[in-house]
């Protein structure tokens, strides 16, 4: 390649980008100017040169201009390998000369003018597209074949596609063996011809930490399960660090391969880890217009006796001044410990104790559980307790006590792209809890579902739709053998917004009023993001009880609606929503809540 103080002329292959065709830009100082090349072309170049970029931000430094322009050749040379142009010529003009040719000591004290003139030549097509050898599995990579544009992008994601297929079949060692790569400028063609070197199937070997850390090494090693004497996988290798990671008590998790290969092709890993701060409290709060305000917080050691154990101790009050009279109150502990039944199985105690004054009951329970948590995938998880629960409550059905052990399973599937402010993909919640009461030997089940599903649409998913269906059931034991809170009742935030919390129950007769033992609701929102900062909303919900553990048609409905506004900030979004009564019974007015994350 040379540029004999002229131009430049393409020859073989790098990356870049620049302007739009057949058309001159003048900003200013620069001038642009691409002759001809399609309109992605010109967007590409243009977001490649750093000339633009200095016109943009008022810099007029004559050795920073100069500067940019030798390193725009490089720049702009690649954008066009990119697009599959091999014949372009590039010149950079500095007040009429060409950028090239100026020695460094040469260099104008005054810059007025500069012009970036390119012209991309055709595009330019494989005649011949071969990588080789690749494994059995492996997929052609789109465009990499006979005919097709001969765009070096495509070139780097076939070669990066063939050696993480054979990476994939357990040669860790894969790389490229060889390349001969040529340009036949006169028929605007491209030969491709890539040799891979698969390398030996590779095994696991050991895990080396690198770093001190205040979790002991034999409880690392444990909870990370790097699978020794198993054939390579790159997956594999992503589960040992999401497992460290997911402990929390690790603020960064590294792993890297050795370099080389041991007994048996066996490769060590290195861990390379560094330590979160053991402790940690946090605080949060919510307010509604009815039912008052609601904080809560939290302190955390994620580090509880040297083996990445997890204490969690939680304290809430709500219903502070709000116009339903009665507070509630609750404080709970829970310890993790990572990886007590296996690589992917944790174990956990949990003890809680809450006073809960509802505008259908008053109670007072405490109670506790054990069990496991199990990690299925990333996205997939769930838990299954023995636990026990004392309660004391007085509604319309008078003073009860119920002394109830259960088994409380739960599995949850997550496939949100973002848990406060989510815009695309799904999330599924499902709970079961058999349970016998000790006290009056009613016995039963309860079973629960939240399901959602978000769509992003425009720019950024600056508008994304929402919903929501939440369904519940209670069978076996009536209504009034079991305790006021496996029940359901519809209203408030969480259920039907609009409406005054709990305000939808089931009637009995007599002005007695209980939760029904069946409940549906569903919500839709339409959320629109305004700026980075602001956003609106618009949402409807719906609920309906069923007064036995299955949903009658006949029953009520409350449909509320309302609209929303969001300030977005780096924990999630700042929520107000604003609601009226559509439907059904219990309305009481425009409804106001407060929270941060979105509804749902």
């Amino acid at each position: 390649m040379a540029h004999r103080g002229k131009s430049i002329r393409i020859a073989l292959l790098a990356l870049a980008g620049l302007i739009a065709p057949g058309i001159s830009f003048a900003l200013d100082r620069v001038d642009f100017d691409l002759r001809g090349g399609a309109p992605a072309l010109a967007d590409a170049l243009r977001n490649a040169s750093l000339l633009g970029g200095l016109e943009t931000n008022g810099q007029s430094d004559p050795r920073d201009v100069f500067a940019a322009a030798l390193a725009d050749y490089g720049r702009l040379l690649d954008a066009l390998y990119a697009a599959g142009h091999y014949g372009g010529v590039i010149n950079i003009l500095i007040d009429g000369r060409e950028a090239a040719g100026i020695a460094a000591f040469d260099v104008p004290e005054r810059i007025s003018r500069v012009s970036v003139r390119v012209e991309p030549g055709p595009q330019y097509r494989f005649n011949t597209a071969r990588l080789a050898p690749l494994p059995r599995e492996s997929r052609p990579v789109d465009g990499f074949a006979r005919g097709a544009p001969a765009q070096s992008t495509t070139i780097r994601s076939a070669v990066e596609a063939g050696v993480a297929d054979w990476r994939d079949a357990g040669h860790a060692k894969a790389n490229v063996a060889g390349q001969r790569l040529v340009a036949n400028h006169p028929n605007a063609t491209l030969d491709a011809d890539i040799q891979l070197a698969p390398g030996p199937l590779v095994r696991f070997g050991a895990l080396r930490q690198t770093d001190p850390s205040a979790v002991r090494a034999e409880r690392i090693a444990r909870i990370a399960g790097l699978p020794t004497g198993t054939t390579f996988s790159p997956d594999a290798l992503d589960r040992v660090a999401n497992r460290l990671r997911r402990t929390g008590a690790f603020a960064s998790v590294a792993l890297s391969e050795a370099e080389e290969l041991g007994p048996g092709n066996s490769m060590d890993i290195d861990l390379a880890l560094a330590d979160r701060k053991p402790r940690r409290f946090g605080f949060g709060a919510e307010i509604s217009s009815l039912e008052g305000a609601m904080v809560s917080g939290f302190w955390l050691h994620r580090n509880l006796l040297g083996g990445a154990e997890r204490l969690r101790l939680d304290a809430e009050i709500s219903g502070i001044t709000g116009t339903i009279p009665g507070m509630d109150a609750s404080v709970s502990a829970r310890l993790d410990v990572p990886a007590a039944f296996g690589t992917d199985t944790d174990a956990f105690v949990f003890a809680n104790a809450a006073y809960r004054d509802e505008p259908a009951y008053r109670l007072l329970q405490g109670g506790g559980s054990f069990g496991v948590h199990r990690y299925f995938t990333d996205r997939l998880d769930g838990e299954i307790a023995a636990a026990y629960r004392y309660t004391i409550t007085d509604d319309d059905l008078g003073t009860r006590r119920f002394s109830m052990i259960s088994l409380p399973a739960e599995i949850t599937w997550d496939g949100r792209d973002n848990t406060l402010d989510p815009a695309r993909g799904a999330y599924l919640n499902a709970e079961f809890e058999p349970f016998y009461d000790l006290e009056g030997g009613a016995w039963g089940a309860r079973g629960w579902l939240d399901a959602r599903a978000y769509r992003g649409f425009g720019d950024d998913d600056r508008f994304v739709f929402a919903g929501r269906a939440l369904a519940g059931s209670v069978v076996g034991a009536g209504a009034a053998d079991v305790p006021p809170d496996y029940l359901f009742f519809s209203g408030g935030g969480g259920t039907v917004r609009g409406f005054p919390y709990q305000s939808l129950g089931v009637d009995l007769g007599g002005g007695t009023i209980v939760g029904g033992r069946a409940f549906l609701g569903l919500s839709a929102e339409a959320r629109y993001k305004v700026s980075d900062s602001f956003g609106a909303a618009a949402f409807v919900d719906a609920g309906h009880l069923g007064a036995d553990g299955f949903f009658d048609a006949g029953s009520d409905w409350q449909v509320g609606a309302g609209l929303g506004l969001r300030y977005y900030t780096g924990i999630g979004p700042v929520r107000l929503d604003v609601a009226l009564p559509v439907s059904g019974p219990g309305g009481d007015g425009v409804q106001f809540y407060v929270g941060i994350g979105q509804s749902f």
